[in-house]
């Protein structure tokens, strides 16, 4: 199996079943006491019980009064709605998360709609920016090119006895934002918990690991409170031997562990695909939860305008590693509805730095020469709209306002009902707003975006516009590929997610142009897709563990839910 660069790849054999959640945690003997207090995956504050402090060696170190976890809730809400920013409230849920992770759960889980664009997108991309300023306490694992030889050791020092899930960066490509090197830890972070939160993935069997291999970015080696190593980036056969060993230290200390890829420079995520998911249980959230939520949003389009998707034409601002993602599902799903791989690619056109991807050039990499159709050079984004016609506009360059008012009409004008995505994160980075592009064409515009906008009206009319969430994705498919033990994420597995989300949204939610459920639906659809997961494991033969014919008792007896453990019965 080779890379993408042509390098020799290594194989890594499945190490077998990994271990299923655990549904009860057994209260380790050394914790006692005021150890207890902070020890934040068993630490319940001021709901342990009179028994339990008694026994746990508590009593007198809480206040005598006892709150159950829903009035704890209530306190904490209150709290975090009196921070004065997103960002503020962000530090605030780290702190509680360090304190008393399942309180923060159930926080978290009871109020996905307001929570999550604050501990993900759009404020984790200003944690980001600022992490060493507000770093707080170490959360994951940090594997330096200075552990050369010595991965395995580095992960044997997670203090969790099993892991099912690590989402990893190098923190090249942190959403719109680009290279931030080992500040970028607070993706891996937030993907996780809503893994938790989401689909129900034990939190203590998920690992966030930061490949910090340096960074470009000359502002933060010269910051003093980078938390990074200061050097420029290592490349080439050295990154790639990090890797390798950074996955085969994986499978001998985590048998068995899903890897997701996240936030790696264009490059490196398509080579590190191509060279890993043959080979071990890992998948990409930029390039494939982004094509799947996407793909779901322009199947759900049908529902409205009743053109299926072989019948429109994309044009794709950006050809980066999550725009030609999309394009390369998209084609997926055409093939698997009829259409030969070459008439399927015909429906995607992309626009890069230098005008729209035809076959004529000789400057394009790889990943976008499958999409690079006869046609004239064209040079600009608004010219290649204006050539093309496209029924649907998709931006993932991250460039703010290049969906201008002149390009939006030209889309109005042409379509009844224009498809407008402005997918690029952080907020700051979105191509145009979901006011502009309502207000622009008329009212007429199908808009999703990458980072939220709030409910607004347009003509007399209210629009709640669509977020184009990976979280609507990603969770599910990993509870599913955890579940069934699967040997490898396939794009079927991609694809049966992105049917079953665009099929979600109510006729209701529909009419006020958002293609997508309320957040807090999401947890039932990604029970939805995790089930869709475990069956095409278990019908391709990827799955390694023992799936029930009723999966109903089975996936509830393994989805976590963030409810308090009476220590008496466990300690």
């Amino acid at each position: 199996m080779l890379p993408a660069d042509g390098a020799e790849g290594k194989t890594f054999a499945f190490a077998g079943p990994r271990p299923l959640f655990s549904t009860m945690t057994r209260l380790p003997a050394h914790v006692r006491g005021a150890a207890l207090l902070h020890e934040p995956r068993f630490n319940k504050g001021t709901a342990f019980s009179d028994a339990e402090r008694d026994q746990l060696g508590l009593r007198g170190l809480l206040p005598p009064s006892h709150l159950s976890i829903e009035q704890q809730a209530a306190r904490i809400l209150e709290a975090f709605r009196s921070r004065s920013s997103p960002l503020d409230q962000y530090i605030y849920l780290t702190g509680l998360q360090d304190r008393n992770e399942t309180l923060f759960y159930r926080v978290l889980i009871d109020h996905l709609e307001e929570m999550t664009p604050v501990v993900y997108t759009p404020t984790v991309g200003e944690a980001c920016l600022k992490f060493g300023h507000i770093y707080r306490r170490p959360r994951g694992l940090y594997v330096t090119d200075d552990d050369r030889g010595r991965v395995e050791q580095v992960l044997r020092n997670w203090s969790g006895s099993k892991v099912s899930m690590i989402v990893v960066t190098d923190g090249e490509r942190i959403l719109g934002l680009g290279d931030l090197g080992a500040f970028g830890m607070g993706i891996p972070i937030g993907k996780l918990s809503l893994y938790a939160a989401c689909a129900g993935v034990a939190p203590d069997e998920c690992l966030p690991v930061m490949l910090d291999v340096g960074t470009e970015n000359a502002a933060l080696r010269r910051d003093p409170l980078y938390t990074g190593l200061p050097h420029a980036r290592i490349r080439g056969e050295a990154y790639l031997a990090l890797v390798d060993e950074f996955v085969a230290a994986v499978q001998n200390v985590f048998p068995g562990a899903i890897i997701q890829f996240e936030d790696f420079g264009t490059e490196n995520a398509f080579g590190l695909l191509a060279r890993y998911r043959d080979q071990v249980p890992c998948f990409n959230d930029d390039i494939q939860g982004t094509a799947a939520v996407t793909l779901a949003g322009l199947m759900a389009t049908a529902r409205i305008t009743g053109r299926p998707l072989a019948d429109q034409r994309l044009l794709f601002l950006g050809a980066g590693s999550a725009a030609t993602g999309i394009g390369e599902l998209v084609a997926s799903a055409l093939v698997r509805d009829g259409l030969s791989p070459a008439e399927a690619r015909t429906r995607c056109w992309f626009v890069d730095t230098k005008g729209l991807v035809v076959s004529s050039r000789t400057d394009l990499a790889a990943h976008k020469r499958p999409f690079g159709h006869e046609h004239p050079p064209v040079p600009t984004l608004e010219a290649a709209v204006e050539a093309l016609k496209p029924t649907a506009l998709i931006g993932l360059a991250a460039q703010p306002g290049a969906f201008t008012e002149s390009i939006i009409r030209t889309m109005a004008a042409n379509h009844d009902r224009p498809v407008i995505f402005a997918l690029s994160n952080p907020t700051s980075k979105a191509e145009c707003t979901a006011e502009q592009a309502y207000q622009w064409s008329d009212g007429r515009a199908i808009f999703a975006s990458g980072s939220p906008f709030r409910p607004l009206g347009v003509q007399g009319r209210r629009f709640e516009p669509s977020q184009a969430n990976n979280a609507y994705v990603f969770p599910g498919i990993g509870l599913g590929a955890i579940l069934a033990g699967s040997r490898r994420i396939t794009e079927d597995m991609f694809i049966a997610a992105a049917r079953i989300l665009a099929g979600s949204a109510s006729a209701e939610a529909l009419a006020t142009g958002s293609l997508f459920p309320r957040l807090g639906e999401i947890r039932r659809l990604s029970r939805e897709i995790a089930e869709a997961v475990v069956c095409g494991a278990v019908a391709g033969g990827l799955a390694s563990a023992p799936v029930p014919a009723d999966l109903g008792p089975w996936m509830n007896q393994r989805i976590y839910r963030a409810e308090y453990q009476d220590y008496t019965a466990t300690s």
